[in-house]
């Protein structure tokens, strides 16, 4: 899951996206207003992660650029102010929740997960798919009543197409979800993903849709008899 972080104090940026890759969460970050707007005209992410005292643009201005396009993406603001007006004004800009500094990484993660079921629809946490269970909240996989231990990128990979149980996702779509601007990717490496996923999981539990990507196989063929 692809987030964007818009901070400009050095250690909680770095703590934050160091700390949150074992959550399943690749962050990319920024520092300043008119770089985050930037990134929002050209990336897609999940959630962005807005401090308000930023240089250059303030995080109330940029939230109300956000919203002024017509773009729904989740945000969350992270603020040092936590006055009752200060989180009215960050509500009221189009924020979908409010976190005040300082903050431990276990509550925003779950804030997040939160934030994501809700803006999906999903009363559960948990994503299932036939015999497939996927839990963002400790990033478990079970499959046929069976823990299965998957390494972070193949979890993230899995997270993607789970979401989207009968959508097919490209190579392109699948690096934009589960890579971040730091991070190398080598030309085959979602397939090296897909294989561990099936080798692990079940052969045909992933789809190669010749020349369009990947996809769930339909729920009934994933059943235990």
């Amino acid at each position: 899951m692809r987030l964007l972080l818009v901070e400009d104090d050095y250690m909680l940026g770095n703590s934050i996206r160091s700390g949150f890759y074992p959550y399943g969460f690749t962050v990319d970050w920024t520092q300043d207003g008119i770089a985050a707007e930037a990134a929002l005209a050209t990336e897609s992410y999940a959630a962005v992660l807005l401090d308000l005292a930023l240089p250059r643009k303030s995080g109330i201005d940029v939230l109300k650029k956000l919203r002024s396009t017509r773009n729904s993406t989740p945000v969350i603001i992270l603020s040092a102010a936590d006055g009752v007006l200060n989180r009215i004004e960050g509500l009221d800009a189009g924020a979908d929740d409010y976190l005040s500094k300082p903050f431990d990484l276990d509550e925003l993660a779950a804030r997040i997960r939160a934030l994501l079921r809700r803006s999906s629809g999903r009363a559960s946490s948990v994503l299932t798919h036939g015999d497939l269970e996927f839990d963002p909240a400790g990033n478990t996989v079970t499959y046929q009543g069976k823990s299965i231990p998957l390494g972070a990128r193949e979890l993230m990979v899995l997270a993607a197409l789970i979401e989207k149980p009968g959508a097919v996702l490209s190579r392109a779509q699948l690096i934009d979800k589960v890579y971040g601007w730091n991070d190398e990717v080598e030309s085959n490496t979602i397939e090296v993903h897909i294989h561990a996923l099936r080798k692990k999981l079940a052969p045909e539990l992933i789809r190669n849709i010749r020349g369009l990507g990947y996809m769930l196989a339909g729920a009934e063929k994933l059943r235990v008899d």
